[in-house]
């Protein structure tokens, strides 16, 4: 899978699964700092992933400040040809994916890559 840079920046492309529905979510950040994976509520409602009264609601905080965000669990995530079922959600691709996929940074060559 193709890294994309924005500013030096590493983005992907991933796909989320839920209730046997899909969606292609652009632009994720590549994010080796970031504990857990956190996806847009905005675009993740489009396949009917919404808060609802039995969630947990965590508060995240980052350079730009702090969000209250919801957990979910989904069918599997898949980014290339990796898929991580039973993921859960808290709403940047960040350690919590990486780690479980194998993956591999290659800078060199702008790619990510799984050890299987």
């Amino acid at each position: 899978m193709q890294l994309l840079l924005r500013d030096n920046i590493p983005f992907v492309s991933i796909f989320v699964i839920y209730k046997d529905t899909s969606i292609e979510i652009p632009s994720v950040l590549v994010d080796t700092g970031s504990a857990t994976t956190i996806l847009s509520a905005d675009l993740v409602q489009i396949i009917q992933i919404t808060p609802s009264p039995e969630d947990s609601l965590y508060t995240i905080r980052g350079v730009g400040g702090s969000e209250v965000v919801f957990s979910r669990k989904v069918d599997y995530l898949k980014l290339g040809e990796y898929m991580d079922y039973g993921f859960e959600i808290n709403g940047i691709l960040g350690m919590d994916f990486l780690v479980q996929a194998g993956t591999i940074i290659n800078l060199r060559d702008m790619k990510i890559e799984f050890n299987r």
